[in-house]
């Protein structure tokens, strides 16, 4: 069965999402073999039998409302618009480089013991301390004079220390301090160029999941409608297989057939009961995939109202593009585009650390130095001061050159990979329109082919009521229309999911070329 491919795989999602074209051995046959119970379509039509009494009225979900419903709400999307928030953050964290930085600080200190003194002078010892006796005579007092002049001035320096910050018992103090970076050798300007790039491949990445999601709900989308026309070819064929063992059972009671033919008409119609089970699992299997994807509820009913229709002849006849606009047009590629301009401009960063820094500096503060805690009525002293400091790297051990390799190593990566994505998109573009092209000859044969096998069924039926054929060839008959039917499905659903495919290859999130809302 085909698995849902991984993500990262550009080039093989439409291969793992496009149909498989089946054998004619039998339309649900047919269906299985698509690998429904994995990706497969909802289911349109409400069960029958007694159950379907009790089943509530569904929710009318036609394409355009899948597809609007998974853009704008559900968790795929959300998922995806959170890297670009994150990088929003990271752009504003690198800008805020360029701009000065200011900070400020309020301090308090309390000195609960001081060498210098809890008041901030000096104690002189009774030694030291000058206290001339003025009632000695006159030369008793020059003589002191003459022997304490030493002394008279450390007591005057006790005076002017009382004032300075040292030993103060209450100090309070606010700065304010600001650096501005003058010059950095160009660094500045690449980690700016870099995250106004970074923001733009970020947003051109959402681009990208955005449109990868709408393929996958129209591909999904796409699929129920074949599970849905697979699940009603099932049911016609029970009940023609239904009809024909009753006629037969008639044909029996009348004498006409014999118990033989009876018998293979209920053994025909028993077979095709296992097939419709397992095409109304499919069935139900895909409506809770697209349920998934659409974020709706699982266990909320589901009516898809878009029918798989041909495509009209004027829709068929797209406008061809060269791959290289294809490429220019592919969010994909100018992410990657993006993404060589960020190393180029890391080359500049990692150039840079062989360059000066001059950076600008400046700060502001004021101090007061009250007797009392609280006391706020004092004089504040000021501070201010400015600096320029040139930073100039001479050895960091080599690594500087480090990291300029690893800068240009970089780039020749993001290089190769530009020309990877290039040569991918281009690629899913043309395997796309080979696909759509492939499959709109498909319905215009196959539309054909229905005409020829109802014909044919018709003819076969009545040759037998007339003795003319056998009822194998019934058999074969109706298994021959029902495949054909089958058929005309898958080459529609191929040609709808090619086209999703292509406008998936062109990154457009355009519906119009969608089927109505039925």
């Amino acid at each position: 069965m085909i698995g849902r491919p991984s993500a990262g795989s550009e080039e093989n999602t439409y291969m793992h999402r496009r149909l498989r074209h089946w054998s004619t051995a039998g339309p649900v046959a047919l269906a299985l073999s698509l690998g429904l119970g994995q990706r497969t379509p909802a289911v349109a039509q409400p069960p029958t039998g007694p159950a379907s009494e009790a089943v509530v009225e569904a929710t009318s979900l036609s394409l355009e409302q899948a597809v609007a419903i998974a853009k704008g709400e559900s968790e795929d999307v959300r998922l995806a618009r959170a890297p670009v928030a994150f990088a929003d953050a990271q752009i504003a964290a690198t800008r805020s480089e360029a701009f000065p930085q200011i900070s400020g600080s309020l301090n308090y200190t309390r000195t609960m013991k001081s060498a210098i003194g809890g008041s901030g002078t000096f104690t002189l010892p009774d030694s030291l301390r000058f206290s001339p006796n003025s009632t000695a005579g006159i030369g008793e007092r020059i003589r002191y004079l003459e022997d304490n002049t030493l002394n008279a001035a450390l007591g005057v320096l006790g005076q002017l220390f009382g004032d300075l910050p040292f030993g103060q018992k209450n100090v309070y103090l606010a700065t304010i301090s600001a650096s501005q970076i003058l010059y950095s050798g160009g660094r500045v300007r690449s980690a700016l160029a870099i995250a106004d790039r970074a923001g733009r491949s970020v947003r051109l990445g959402l681009a990208e999941e955005t449109a990868e999601i709408e393929f996958q709900v129209k591909t999904a989308y796409y699929q129920a409608l074949l599970a849905q026309e697979l699940a009603t070819s099932a049911e016609e064929a029970l009940a023609q297989a239904d009809a024909f063992l009753a006629t037969e059972q008639l044909r029996l009671s009348a004498g006409t057939a014999s118990e033989l033919d009876a018998l293979r008409a209920e053994v025909s119609r028993d077979n095709l009961r296992p097939q419709l089970v397992q095409a109304r699992n499919a069935a139900e299997l895909a409506l809770l995939n697209l349920k998934r994807l659409v974020d709706i509820p699982l266990t909320e009913t589901v009516r898809l109202t878009t029918p798989l229709l041909a495509p009209p002849p004027e829709e068929s006849t797209a406008l061809r593009l060269a791959p290289d606009v294809v490429a220019e047009r592919r969010a994909a590629v100018q992410a990657a585009q993006e993404q060589v301009a960020i190393r180029n401009e890391q080359i500049g960063i990692a150039r840079a650390a062989f360059l000066p820094e001059v950076t600008l500096r400046t700060s502001y503060g004021r101090r007061l130095a009250p007797l009392r805690a609280f006391d706020f009525q004092g004089d504040w002293r000021e501070d201010w001061t400015a600096g320029l400091t040139v930073e100039i790297p001479i050895f960091n051990g080599g690594r500087s050159l480090a990291d300029m390799r690893v800068a240009r190593i970089g780039l020749d990566q993001a290089r190769v990979q530009l020309s990877q994505i290039l040569e991918s998109v281009q690629l899913q573009y043309q395997r796309a329109q080979g696909e759509r092209d492939r499959a709109r000859e498909a319905i215009a044969a196959r539309q054909t082919t229905i005409d020829q096998a109802q014909r044919v069924y018709d003819l076969t039926v009545l040759r037998y009521e007339q003795g003319q054929a056998t009822q194998l060839e019934v058999s074969q008959a109706r298994l021959d229309l029902l495949n054909a039917r089958a058929n005309l499905a898958m080459a529609i659903t191929d040609y709808f999911i090619a086209d999703a495919a292509l406008a998936r290859a062109l990154a457009q999130n355009d519906s119009s070329n969608t089927q109505g809302n039925g």
